[in-house]
């Protein structure tokens, strides 16, 4: 084995050992006071009193924008779209953004985070797009990033990327752009079997109808937020297999509309979590999974188990990013995307005190491929 881990808890309560080889997780057994063979290892790793838990996916997030953290406390969608994406995004440079990449990376990684989906309004040619692509393979973040370029050359290099850096496709779709537009990007899409990313409101009158008649719908498309998104409406995005991110804090302090969490698992989609903006938002999962368990508790009066929410920022997420077996869950044979965390391992439920106390300075110890690309050695 190239790495293991003993003594740890999963989030589900059990103690385990765990072996790793090749970036897979190769062997889970119940923990023992006589080491299995496959502890004998390279690297090994003490998780005594520590939860183990996958690697949190965010599932939507713009890392271009890393450098502007908490400069719009008060902007609605609207300021953010006429400052942030309408004038910021002009004055980039392929430096600035390389340097903006690295930095959203860190902070992801500090957190607990070993996946992202950056939705990237700025990779729009190779230079910028390799500037990014660049960020991420340094840092040794696993990351889908989406190609904003809309020329079918860009988009076919984004659709070779292989390994720990894949790509995607970004859409502005039928409601932020035009209809044709949108139609070529989700063929584009389907063509080179990349899955394509697109920002709704999802309200009852939303050309979402008009691409489910066309046959453009399916598990190639991915929507972020649907905050006005109908019983119905749901409903269908769960018929056509459409994976749908909601951003709740964000949504939240811009005024988008109340959280699609609850009517989207009501008609059978399994919404995952993204962090979106840091304009006004912080960059990792523990406040998201927070207030999608807050007001999914409030909305339905209702006490779902808070362990619950941590799918929709693990196994949830990963599906919805194209990763579903790749990541997000601890199972032989996917990739060893793992996070060791203080504290909450000592609690009766890991999984429901991760979600409702845990926090950034939790996070131990965080290893993505099967390897360890952060580790704390204070317990504070």
């Amino acid at each position: 084995m190239d790495l293991s881990i003993r003594g740890a808890r999963l989030v589900s309560g059990e103690p385990v050992d765990i072996g790793v080889m090749a970036g897979l997780i190769a062997e889970i057994t119940p923990a023992s006071a006589h080491p299995p063979p496959f502890l004998d290892a390279a690297i090994t790793i003490d998780g005594e009193g520590q939860a183990v838990a996958p690697g949190l996916v965010d599932a939507h997030l713009h890392g271009w924008q890393a450098l502007l953290r908490g400069v719009g406390p008060d902007m609605t969608l609207t300021d953010y779209l006429d400052a942030v994406v309408g004038r910021e995004l002009s004055g980039l440079t392929p430096d600035t953004l390389h340097y903006a990449t690295l930095v959203r990376a860190t902070e992801a990684i500090r957190s607990g985070i070993t996946t992202v989906f950056d939705w990237s309004h700025a990779a729009v040619d190779r230079e910028f797009s390799d500037a990014v692509l660049e960020a991420y393979e340094s840092v040794g973040i696993r990351a889908v990033v989406a190609y904003s370029g809309g020329d079918e050359a860009g988009a076919r290099r984004f659709a070779e990327l292989d390994g720990r850096v894949t790509g995607a496709l970004t859409s502005l779709g039928p409601e932020y752009g035009s209809w044709d537009a949108a139609v070529r990007d989700i063929r584009l899409a389907l063509d080179l079997d990349l899955l394509v990313s697109v920002h709704v409101g999802a309200g009852a009158d939303s050309p979402l109808w008009r691409l489910r008649a066309a046959g453009l719908l399916g598990p190639h498309v991915q929507l972020v937020h649907a905050n006005q998104i109908t019983a119905e409406g749901a409903k269908m995005l769960a018929d056509e297999g459409v994976h749908v991110v909601i951003t709740p804090v964000v949504e939240a302090t811009m005024g988008h509309g109340a959280s699609a969490y609850g009517r989207l698992i009501d008609g059978g989609v399994r919404p995952a979590l993204g962090t979106d903006v840091v304009v006004n938002a912080p960059a990792d999962l523990f406040e998201p999974m927070r207030a999608t368990l807050q007001q999914h508790r409030l909305g339905t009066g209702q006490m779902t188990p808070a362990a619950t929410f941590l799918t929709a920022a693990t196994e949830d997420a990963a599906r919805a990013i194209g990763l579903a077996g790749v990541t997000g869950t601890l199972a032989v044979g996917h990739r060893a995307d793992l996070i060791l965390l203080d504290h909450v391992g000592h609690q009766p439920d890991p999984a429901g005190a991760l979600v409702t106390t845990g926090r950034p300075s939790d996070v131990n110890t965080v290893i993505v491929d099967g390897q360890i690309v952060r580790q704390s050695f204070s317990d504070a």
